[in-house]
């Protein structure tokens, strides 16, 4: 069992980075971390680079928390956290959230909010800060 982290290189997802790691030092386990993308454009900016994945590596590194890095391609980020956890029985997922409209939240839809509404185990949704 693990620890699933939904993670883009933001505050949003340093958040649940933060937050994962800490969590999964409470429940002696290891850290998944999902960093997905679409696929639908040349450059993604929450998908992670070479740059990138060197410095998280490095972040996790020091944590001494047991972790694999996953980076997925599929056409609904939330479906690829969701089948990560699932895959690895998940104790909790953890993700950042930022605050939407009402009316942002219908028309573009949320990740979290799908993670949330559809995870077969408890969501911990966290906010930077």
């Amino acid at each position: 069992m693990a620890v699933v982290i939904g993670f883009i290189p933001d505050e949003y997802g340093e958040a649940a980075l933060a937050y994962g790691l800490g969590e999964a030092q409470r429940r002696h386990t290891g850290v998944v971390i999902v960093n997905s993308t679409k696929g639908d454009a040349l450059v993604d900016r929450r998908y992670l680079g070479e740059d990138d994945k060197v410095t998280l590596e490095e972040q996790l590194a020091a944590s001494g928390v047991e972790h694999e890095l996953r980076q997925t391609t599929g056409k609904d980020i939330a479906d690829e956290i969701l089948a990560v956890a699932k895959e690895v029985i998940a104790d909790v997922i953890v993700i950042g959230i930022r605050h939407r409209t009402p009316v942002g939240k219908v028309i573009m839809g949320s990740v979290a909010q799908r993670v949330i509404i559809d995870a077969t185990c408890p969501v911990i949704a966290v906010k930077p800060g």
